[in-house]
């Protein structure tokens, strides 16, 4: 063997090389062990110049401080998410403070304004993740990868949940584990927490390529409690929640709620990382809440063995607090079972200011500390003000100090509106309060009526009023209002009747909230106003249609002066507005309470009415009115279902009494021609319903006509012998046997035939096959043996895939059972077929049968690219419909020439970018390998590897 031997300053020069080299391999494994927590904060821009696609960004990291050689960020890379962002380390840091032994806060922060609105994804990503961790594989070699989503939106100003707690903690083996992040939002939305795995994307340089980091999760990932870990943890005693089970599997688990985390027990040392989630949804009145944001923070928890035992902290009961009231009974105490001193710290929204907590002892035997805190208006919403207090012990040296922490809820209200009081005005109320205290933005006093008075005193924590109580909202000013004029929708109020109020603020959304009841306020209108009692058939005929409109007169015409009388308004409806009404009948005579309205379509409407008592004093003076009404006549609808043998009668109403506590009876006409009664059944407040199925001796019998109508008898104090009797229109139904249900037959195709003589079929068109889809069909003796058969027509149905629903797709004649559906694209589709008989009835749909396509694909073995238009590019000679093509070419050295996915029937040229030249120059004549990865046009939208050769010949 033959040794070359260099001369001496290359042999320094060298050995310099490799030094170099150790030292850059050594320095990247030890110097990239820093990154241990961190997170993103954003928020939108509230500056005068408001620009809503501008968004404001605070990173924090936790970092090591125990080596002495972890590597420093001063500069950050970050991802915008819209395929852009800073280039590499150009965000500078801010802020760097030692905030314990082993651990620095990092603080940088960033801007960027997005071109247009939409959801993105800010990214932070590094190469310099703590080595170490316990659960994931080799983290000192996985990046690290935090996110915050954010909603640009012209509408919408957002800033992010703050998570006040560090992202780094501290755990003892065996014994419980507790953190909360101290979230809070600033515009009172919701949040809601979910543990994620730790993730990493690579590394940065490749990031940057397309400023795009593709995120998973790091390998190896385990939750802390996985017994695959090792050290065979279990649960130890706990209080909860949730309550421990000794002995039982360990748990690790996030509040989706509170975000409290809770690890019951750690088993082995070490440190851990783990990442979670907190959702920001943004509530809008009458809308599902709506996602608006997410911060994704990736923690660190630090297990070490100790024999110090974590103390016990003791906080009060969730309360809830009125606006402008301190927060009371605020004392925080401790205590330690080896009667360590104790440090209490408290996060919350309201921390440092303009809340306060401030230690007063720390122990032992207990550590105590007080948290002031008076809420103002501006506090008041739906979700409580979470404040979290910590008590960390501190033990003698060498003993790791340990937490326990709670978090106490504090709900803020409205104070209620003081001094509600009502006058009568006539036949109207007026309402008048004091000037509310907590005239928030967009904030409503919302106004509540019953008849006679409810005892109700609201519980500490009770806003508004209980569905209970009977109260219906009959207005709402805004905050700054003082009075409220109820006319009943311009009705009037119903004399001899109490009316009785109360009112509360609801306030705006995001925030939301509403503030407790007020008092009660009560007027009583004496005397009693005109009512309606009878709108009742007496004829159904479709022209000269009958009905009779009966009403009592008023108990008193007090207020009413000369001349008065009754106007009778009519609307052809069941619910009609007050533009539908037209007068049909006036009378001066009070005595006169009867009208008999004739030459109705009854056959086919309902009728509504409304009556009006009214007088004018004076010539040219305003009107007083009372209205009593509307009142409906009663529709009655009938279904038959043939398949029962039944027929099922409906029937509403929209009345002022109550029809619901007597018995409704429904009439049946015999084949005598006399109606006689079916049943008597108990209604609702707008209508009821029976089935009709005739009886064990006399069932319905398919082929007949029945007819119907029903009698309502209606009441306005079920404690008086009233009885308000209306009846119905008549209302006839076939009962015919409904069409027999076809059974469908759709033509298969052979794929596995064709798919074994590939070579031998004719070369696909650019353009692709043209399918054709053979449907044939039968009558089935179902539902019944007695179903139509006198079919006058069949509707033919069709969906593209099985996902899609079916539409119709034409009809063809009752003597034609086949179909030709021709000009397909695809074979691909789903058909289903209806029977319609000589009285339009339709049958059952029959089953539903799809087709497929077939998985074919062949390409040549030689393709001539010279331009002489015959087999110039390299595309499959037999295809079925395909989604994509993924196809890579390379020469016989293995050398890729040519990649594309951008068209499905490859179509190469010969050319392109990658070829052996470097250029879009043809490449030359010889044998090439191809890969094609084909996505099908099938149901599965199968995928396939198509490996082969192919010959250019130029």
């Amino acid at each position: 063997m033959n040794h070359v031997v260099h001369n001496r300053p290359v042999r320094l020069w060298l050995a310099g090389l490799l030094l170099l080299v150790v030292w850059l391999s050594s320095w990247s494994t030890a110097q990239a062990t820093h990154l241990r927590a961190g997170d993103i904060q954003a928020k939108t821009d509230t500056t005068a110049a408001r620009n809503p696609r501008r968004i404001f960004f605070k990173l924090v990291l936790y970092t090591d401080a125990s080596a002495p050689n972890a590597v420093d960020e001063p500069f950050v890379t970050i991802f915008f998410g819209d395929r852009t962002c800073t280039g590499e380390r150009a965000v500078p840091r801010v802020k760097k403070e030692l905030i314990s032994p082993d651990y620095y806060r990092n603080v940088y922060y960033f801007e960027h304004t997005y071109n247009s609105p939409g959801t993105y994804k800010v990214m932070y990503l590094s190469e310099n993740r703590v080595a170490g961790v316990v659960n994931m594989v080799n983290s000192v070699n996985q990046s690290f990868f935090i996110s915050t989503t954010v909603t640009i939106d012209p509408f919408l100003t957002n800033t992010s949940p703050v998570l006040k707690a560090p992202a780094i903690d501290k755990a003892a083996i065996r014994q419980v584990f507790l953190h909360n992040p101290a979230a809070f939002d600033a515009d009172g939305d919701s949040l809601a927490y979910e543990l994620q795995p730790s993730q990493q994307a690579g590394t940065v340089a490749s990031a940057l390529n397309n400023c795009t980091p593709v995120p998973s999760t790091v390998g190896g990932f385990r939750y802390p409690n996985d017994p695959a870990l090792g050290g065979s943890p279990v649960q130890v005693a706990y209080s909860g929640p949730p309550v421990g089970r000794p002995g039982e599997a360990a748990i690790f688990e996030q509040d989706a709620r509170t975000g409290q985390i809770v690890w019951n027990s750690p088993a082995i040392q070490g440190d851990y990382n783990v990442a979670f989630v907190v959702r920001e949804y943004r509530r809008t009145p009458g809308e599902k809440a709506r996602l608006i944001g997410e911060v994704v923070r990736d923690m660190q928890i630090t297990v070490r063995a100790t024999n110090n035992l974590r103390p016990t902290i003791m906080v009060p009961a969730d309360i809830c607090v009125i606006a402008n009231t301190p927060v009371p009974n605020g004392i925080i105490t401790a205590t330690d079972p080896d009667n360590n001193p104790i440090t209490l710290e408290a996060f919350g929204g309201m921390l440092p200011t303009p809340g306060s907590f401030v230690q007063t002892a720390t122990g032992p035997p207990t550590a105590r500390g007080v948290f002031q805190w008076t809420p103002t208006c501006a506090n008041i919403r739906t979700d409580p003000y979470p404040v979290l207090f910590k008590a960390t012990d501190r033990p003698v040296a060498g003993q790791t100090p340990l937490i326990d922490e709670r978090t106490w809820l504090i709900t803020v209200i409205g104070p209620a509106p003081q001094n509600l009081r009502a006058t009568l005005q006539g036949s109207t109320s007026r309402l008048d309060w004091d000037s509310y205290s907590c005239q928030n933005p967009g904030a409503q006093i919302l106004i509540f009526r019953r008849e006679n008075s409810y005892n109700f005193i609201p519980g500490p924590c009770e806003t508004g009023l209980p569905a209970a109580a009977g109260y219906t909202q009959v207005g709402s000013v805004s905050a700054g209002t003082r009075t409220f004029l109820d006319d009943n929708n311009g009705r009037g109020l119903d004399r001899g009747k109490t009316y009785c109020y109360r009112i509360y603020v609801q306030f705006a959304a995001p925030g939301g909230g509403a503030s407790i009841a007020s008092n009660e306020a009560c007027v009583t209108l004496n005397g009693r106003a005109a009512r309606l009692t009878n709108v009742t058939v007496d004829r159904t005929d479709p022209a000269n249609g009958q009905i009779t409109v009966r009403w009592t007169k008023p108990t008193s015409s007090v207020g009413f002066g000369t001349p008065r009388g009754y106007r009778l308004y009519r609307a052809p409806s069941l619910n009609p507005v007050a533009a539908d009404f037209a007068q049909v009948y006036t009378t001066t005579n009070l005595d006169d309470t009867t009208f008999v309205n004739t030459g109705l379509n009854t056959t086919a409407n309902t009728y509504s009415y409304r009556l009006e008592f009214y007088n004018t004093a004076v010539a040219g003076a305003a009107e007083t009115v009372e209205t009593a009404g509307p009142a409906s006549s009663v529709r009655v609808a009938g279904t038959p279902n043939p398949l029962a043998n039944t027929i099922t009668v409906a029937w509403t109403y929209r009345v002022p009494w109550d029809n619901s506590k007597r018995p409704t009876t429904v009439y049946r006409r015999e084949p005598g021609g006399a109606f006689r009664p079916v049943a008597k059944v108990t209604g609702t407040a707008t209508g009821g319903t029976y089935t009709d199925a005739g009886s064990s001796t006399a069932p319905l019998v398919k082929g007949r006509t029945y007819c119907y109508y029903v009698k309502t008898n209606g009441t306005y104090d079920s404690t008086l012998p009233d009885s308000l009797i209306n009846l119905s229109q008549e209302q006839c139904v076939d009962l015919r046997a409904i069409p027999c249900t076809p059974v469908l037959t759709l033509k298969p195709t052979n794929c596995d035939s064709l798919a074994s003589r590939l070579f031998d079929l004719p070369t696909t068109p650019l353009s692709g096959q043209v399918y054709t889809n053979s449907l044939s069909w039968t009558l089935s003796n179902l539902p019944n043996a007695d179903c139509s058969r006198n079919i006058v027509s069949y509707i033919i149905f069709y969906a593209a895939t099985d996902a899609e629903p079916l539409q119709e797709l034409t009809r063809v004649p009752g003597s034609q059972t086949t179909y030709l559906h021709q000009g397909l694209t695809s074979a691909q589709g789903c058909y289903a077929v209806q029977a319609v008989d000589a009285n339009g009835a339709v049958s059952a749909l029959s089953n539903k049968e799809c087709k497929d396509n077939c998985l074919l694909f062949l390409l040549p073995n030689i393709f001539t690219p010279n331009g002489d238009g015959k087999n110039d590019t390299f595309r499959p000679k037999v295809f079925s419909p395909i989604t994509r093509t993924s196809v890579k070419i390379f020469n016989r050295w293995g050398v890729k020439v040519y990649e594309s996915d951008k068209d499905p029937l490859i179509n190469w040229t010969g050319g392109g970018s990658g070829t052996e030249s470097g250029s879009n120059a043809k490449v030359s004549d010889g044998m090439y390998f191809y890969q094609a990865e084909v996505e099908f046009q099938d149901t599965n939208r199968t995928k396939r590897t198509f490996k082969g050769w192919v010959q250019v010949n130029h």
